[in-house]
């Protein structure tokens, strides 16, 4: 009797850990929801779509921070930028944080393998993959970003050398910002992500016992926008149009929208002032192409998943690491605290969960506890996220009454923002600072869903109450990296130095190509270059770059 027990509870053993779900989290680069499953009728992602008519598509889903490393430092370690003080790309979470448990490592940690493919961790700009996070070394492939030979100089571009974490980028040709190439789709960098990611399912098919975490990072839309020939001509370049509202909205405050400088360090872009409309609709082709390119990869991977056996014991995560500006209030990428850059696609897909669509408000710190808790796992360690798995069985439920997400500007200012279903308000000032030394905006997404005017100063009573809620969290913590306000200035030989660096070549003087490149906060350089140069010749003397615009 007793041996028949033990078997009993021995069989219960293996089939529980036979039962343990696998996960797919599928990460995407710049990836708006400008989806056909979210209501657009022009981009072309029949995969993306299928997907979401297996799961739960999230129609209030925001980023915690619109730019990509602090982005995927809340999803994968459930920790706001605010929490960690991580608010640009070069830190790595683990200063902050050196001993938090990331998502992946979470899963490794009660018995699954965890893989990597293409970008999950941001890498580059100085910061690095997370080794301790991955059962096996993370896949990265060996491409470069262009495929035509005009658009490849021996000595690389300036952004494929800043993700590859090489010194001096600035110093190499800017890239061109969009390429069609008549090439297969092994050519880019998200074709070999997929081909990597069916023969890993492929294996993971050979070890049904083992359960598996697969995070596939793909890179596109992300800048520039290459996509295969035959992705372009899924579209008639006839069929786009500028958004309609192509200025900030009315009395935001003048350092709120962004100035794009991501966008300006590509090839034939303006380095300030607006695009010409033919520049503008090109762009928005190719983020179309390259949205398509991401999907028809995607599909290969669905396909392959699928095909292994192992779907229905799969939960499915769809992400975009945050909003874009594709034109919008004449802007275009991400880095601000508006609708457009914030705002993320996340579909959902889980054993015993039903497709549906929610209005439910979810942040992406959200993520790691809600896997954690479909997994049966025990909550994460550490993190600012709630579980929506209750919403996932419930679509009209939520766990939310607000998102919050944030944005730093020069001089030490963080734009906090509260999402609720109908307003956002964003509140700027500097850490620690007294409340009435605020900047306020608010938008009402019902009565003006473009943003065209800032509310602050005709609702003082709905502003109170968003800041009462704004009020129940901690305040941001600054920017780790940043040097205090105390620190002596440096002597001006220092800056000397500086300036015998930036000139490169030994003429006396900069130019503002070299006064800006390799600048850490490329949309704040530009505004202080004016105030360097004191006689307005558009060129810094050794005196002017020392003395800093100081009489």
């Amino acid at each position: 009797m007793l041996r028949a027990l033990t078997l009993l509870l021995l069989g219960s053993t293996s089939l529980f850990a036979a039962a343990k779900p696998n996960v797919l989290l599928i990460c995407v680069d710049d990836l708006k929801p400008l989806l056909g499953c979210y209501g657009d009728t022009l981009v072309k992602s029949p995969n993306i779509d299928r997907l979401a008519a297996r799961g739960v598509l999230f129609e209030k889903a925001y980023c915690n921070q619109a730019v990509c490393s602090p982005s995927r430092n809340a999803l994968l370690t459930g920790l706001r930028s605010q929490t960690l003080g991580i608010y640009e790309l070069a830190t790595n979470f683990r200063k902050a944080a050196p001993n938090a448990v990331t998502l992946p490592q979470h899963f490794m940690n009660n018995g699954y393998r965890a893989e990597g493919l293409g970008k999950i961790f941001h890498v580059g700009h100085g910061n690095v993959n997370d080794v301790a996070s991955w059962s096996v070394p993370h896949f990265t492939p060996k491409t470069i970003s262009y495929a035509l030979k005009e658009n490849n100089p021996p000595e690389s571009t300036r952004e494929q050398a800043l993700f590859e974490n090489k010194t001096e980028a600035w110093k190499l040709p800017r890239g061109a910002p969009t390429e069609s190439a008549d090439v297969p789709d092994n050519r880019y960098g998200d074709g070999m992500i997929a081909e990597e990611a069916v023969k890993r399912l492929e294996a993971a098919k050979q070890k049904p016992d083992e359960p598996f975490f697969l995070a596939v990072g793909f890179l596109k839309p992300h800048l520039p926008f290459v996509a295969p020939k035959k992705y372009w001509d899924l579209y008639d370049p006839s069929s786009f149009k500028l958004p309609a509202l192509q200025t900030a909205p009315a009395g935001a405050p003048e350092f709120a929208p962004s100035t794009w400088g991501e966008l300006r360090q590509y090839r034939d872009m303006p380095e300030q002032g607006p695009l010409t409309q033919e520049q503008a609709i090109h762009l928005i082709h190719g983020y179309h192409a390259a949205t398509s390119y991401m999907d028809a990869q995607l599909g290969k991977v669905l396909d392959a998943l699928d095909a292994s056996g192992l779907a229905s014991n799969t939960i499915i995560v769809f992400w975009g690491d945050h909003g874009w500006h594709l034109g919008d209030h004449g802007m275009w990428c991400k880095h601000t605290n508006y609708e457009q850059a914030a705002r993320i696609p996340v579909l959902v897909v889980a054993p015993g969960i039903q497709p549906a669509r929610t209005q439910a408000l979810i942040e992406s710190c959200d993520i790691f506890p809600t896997l954690a808790e479909l997994a049966q796992l025990p909550a994460p360690p550490q993190g600012d996220g709630r579980s929506f798995a209750s919403v996932l069985k419930d679509p009209a439920t939520t766990v939310r009454d607000h998102a919050i997400h944030v944005y730093p500007r020069g001089g030490g200012l963080i734009g906090r923002a509260i999402r609720t279903q109908r307003h956002r308000l964003i509140e700027w000032k500097k850490p620690g600072a007294a409340p009435e030394t605020a900047i306020l905006e608010l938008y009402d997404y019902e009565a003006d869903p473009a943003e065209t005017k800032n509310l602050a100063a005709e609702q003082p009573a709905v502003v109170a109450v968003l800041r009462q809620i704004l009020s129940q969290h901690p305040e941001a913590k600054p920017q780790i990296a940043s040097k205090p306000e105390t620190a002596p200035k440096k002597p001006l030989q220092d800056r000397g130095k500086m300036f015998d660096q930036r000139d490169k070549d030994k003429d006396g003087q900069l130019t503002k190509e070299e006064f800006l490149l390799n600048q850490p906060d490329p949309d704040e350089a530009p505004k202080r270059f004016p105030k360097f140069d004191t006689d307005g010749n558009g060129i810094l003397s050794r005196d002017e770059f020392i003395k800093g615009g100081k009489k």
